[in-house]
């Protein structure tokens, strides 16, 4: 019998081999996939960024591939091109890297400007557009991203219209004593935990538990919640550009996901709060006053849900 809650379980437990303690940011992770989302995983050089991505990667019986994102990488390798088939005379497509489920653009913000916006028609459309050529992608498809901190040499701020594509920002963060102690343990021996990881998901179970997100109910309470809050970020004087239309589609997704996670067939305000942060943070851009006090996203927006009162009926 067809189980999501299982189903999911058993994602969870077979990627937390490789990554120790994480559990909320493989949460995370999953429910962007049940969204149709894309993952942005930004957090310091060594903390398991790309483990998280590949243990994802390799526990989904999908392609995959690898895109090492470097300053002379071009937006052909990433898109594919055309070219003459001297053979027969005619134009064919050469697939470039994009071409696959499940995509790793690893230290995305460390090639230019240029090659990272070859990515905003495919992870919006689901499809690659080449000499006015449309090819669509196989699915599910998600684009897991990695990127160190803007601050860090050698990198470029992702542009606004890309960075709202990806539906939700995971921070890995320093582990614990114990759990530093645990991955040691882990790491010492001649078979490492990526190499114990297997597929325990088809591409066919991916897609159904993406439409069992789409069923489950949103009311209009916690559809107007939702709207209260995004248009609260747009008057937020802090912010010179608040939550997008995307932005709150992609925070009713999240509660959606974050209702079948917890076996439940409605969503709940505590949902979309869960979501907050995950969803909009990384979309907002901060006003000169607010980078002048040295503020946080984060912060302004945890004042903002603080101050929006939750629906009681639903």
């Amino acid at each position: 019998m067809y189980n999501p809650g299982q189903m999911i379980y058993t994602l969870q437990q077979n990627i937390g081999k490789a990554i120790v303690g994480k559990e909320e940011a493989i949460e995370y992770a999953l429910i962007a996939l049940l969204c149709k989302g894309h993952v942005l995983i930004e957090d310091v050089p060594g903390v398991g960024k790309t483990t998280l991505a590949s243990a994802l990667a390799k526990s989904l019986d999908c392609s995959f591939r690898r895109i090492q994102f470097t300053p002379d990488l071009m937006p052909s390798d990433v898109t594919g091109f055309t070219l003459v088939n001297f053979k027969t005379g005619e134009m064919e497509y050469k697939e470039g890297a994009v071409m696959s489920q499940i995509v790793l653009a690893d230290e995305i913000n460390r090639t230019s400007p240029k090659t990272q916006s070859a990515l905003l028609e495919v992870m919006e459309e689901h499809q690659v557009t080449v000499d006015g050529i449309t090819h669509p992608l196989p699915q599910p498809f998600i684009v897991l991203a990695t990127q160190n901190p803007g601050e860090f040499v050698g990198t470029y701020p992702l542009p606004e219209a890309q960075v709202d594509r990806f539906f939700l920002r995971i921070s890995i963060g320093y582990p614990t004593v114990e759990q530093e102690m645990d991955v040691l343990e882990r790491y010492s021996g001649t078979v490492t935990p990526m190499a114990s990881i297997l597929p325990v998901c088809t591409a066919q179970d991916i897609l159904a538990l993406q439409e069992e997100v789409t069923k489950v109910y949103c009311s209009p309470e916690v559809r107007s919640y939702v709207a209260t809050l995004a248009a609260a970020t747009r008057k937020e004087p802090m912010f010179s550009l608040g939550a997008s239309t995307r932005a709150a589609i992609a925070l009713i997704r999240g509660g959606q996901a974050c209702a079948l996670l917890d076996n439940r067939d409605f969503v709940l305000p505590e949902d979309v709060q869960h979501m907050f942060l995950p969803v909009l943070a990384h979309r907002m851009v901060l006003a000169p006053e607010a980078k002048m006090k040295g503020m946080q996203a984060e912060q302004i927006l945890l004042t903002i849900l603080q101050n929006t009162s939750v629906p009681v009926k639903l």
